[in-house]
């Protein structure tokens, strides 16, 4: 496959533009993140300059190579050649994503996957659950993986938006499918948690409409995370960065972030627990090596990546930067090949929604 990433901080619109769009030749997809102010005005932009290539794209905090920012830029991720792409948008996210599943199925049929050479990115406002299990009745039987973001950064009171061909929406998904046509693609994910000394705790009371573990082990929730961690309740939520929630899938450990703890002692989360699942409580591992291992597991997989497109949670930015390894994990990265991703507020990892979590889409 055959990409190009530009990046601008150019305050004028026609002049980003200009400075990202850079091709000989129509591409065949583009992947456009932006600041939200001129989001609507570079979704236009865009698509006057390349009427007849699929674009999809969002806005916050955005990176390129070691370079991160969510005021006054643009990064534009051209597939310029050697692939099959196919984008779309899936509406009425939080009523019913299903119904929209034909669209995905069209594109998917388009590209026509083989095993371990398509991947579908996508950005999502909503509804995450029900949108991921919708994607899969398509995706799982086609083989396609999947890695995408939940957008996140709008401004207070302002809606998160997404872009598909130009128009810019809400409530929605856009995604792209795409197909290396030399060479293979995947999908990974990085977790820098595991489960701490305590046992599992069963949800045994929630909230599915609030996203709240109202009770663990019959219990008030934040008194048993009190309890286990030695947090107290008031504290809990800013204890996310070093001890978040985990649910275990066949050995495979997927996080869910706490957002609030309200005085009957429910905690409510980013991501949706169900009744009578097991639940852990979280210990932060040495992200360092974690993150070296990762690289090495990149490097062995593809030589030399045409593009690694990626999704970092909200809560690992705000950790790296205040650990003061933000700039080390960007550059590391970025060493790899094409390095270029999204600070979401949460992450879409084959057939989970995530948080706390890196994943990545990484091309021959």
């Amino acid at each position: 496959m055959k990409s190009i990433v530009r990046s601008s901080k150019a305050g004028n619109v026609s002049t980003a533009v200009s400075e990202t769009a850079v091709s000989d030749s129509r591409p065949l997809g583009i992947i456009f993140m932006s600041d939200y102010a001129r989001f609507a005005d570079i979704s236009k932009a865009l698509r006057d300059r390349f009427p007849d290539t699929q674009i999809i794209g969002t806005a916050g905090t955005v990176y390129h190579g070691s370079q991160i920012d969510d005021t006054s830029i643009l990064i534009v991720t051209m597939i310029t050649g050697d692939a099959s792409v196919s984008a779309g948008v899936i509406t009425n996210l939080s009523k019913c994503p299903l119904g929209d599943m034909y669209k995905l199925s069209e594109s998917v049929r388009s590209v026509n996957p083989q095993r371990d050479d398509t991947v579908c990115i996508e950005f999502c406002t909503t509804n995450e659950e029900v949108l991921v299990s919708s994607m899969n009745v398509v995706l799982k039987q086609s083989n396609v993986a999947l890695a995408g973001g939940t957008v996140f950064g709008a401004p207070e009171g302002q809606p998160s938006l997404v872009s598909y061909n130009g128009l810019v929406t809400q409530d929605a998904c856009v995604y792209i499918v795409v197909k290396n046509l030399t060479g293979k693609a995947y999908v990974l994910r990085e977790n820098i948690y595991d489960r701490a000394d305590g046992p599992a705790h069963i949800a045994t009371k929630v909230n599915l409409l609030k996203k709240e573990v109202t009770e663990l082990d019959h219990r008030p929730a934040a008194d048993v995370y009190a309890a286990e961690t030695g947090v107290d309740r008031n504290n809990i939520v800013n204890n996310v960065m070093q001890a978040p929630f985990g649910r275990v899938v066949d050995q495979d450990i997927y996080i869910s972030s706490m957002n609030g703890v309200d005085a009957h002692g429910g905690i409510t989360n980013y991501k949706k627990i169900n009744q009578n699942d097991a639940l852990y409580i979280l210990k932060l591992l040495d992200y360092r090596a974690i993150n070296e291992q990762t690289r090495k597991q990149i490097s062995q997989k593809v030589s030399k990546p045409s593009l690694i497109f990626s999704v970092n949670c909200i809560y690992r930015y705000l950790l790296f930067k205040q650990e003061g390894y933000l700039s080390d994990f960007l550059s590391g990265m970025a060493k790899l090949g094409p390095f270029v991703g999204y600070i979401g507020g949460g992450e879409q990892y084959n057939r989970q929604h995530v948080n706390q979590t890196m994943v990545c889409a990484v091309f021959d």
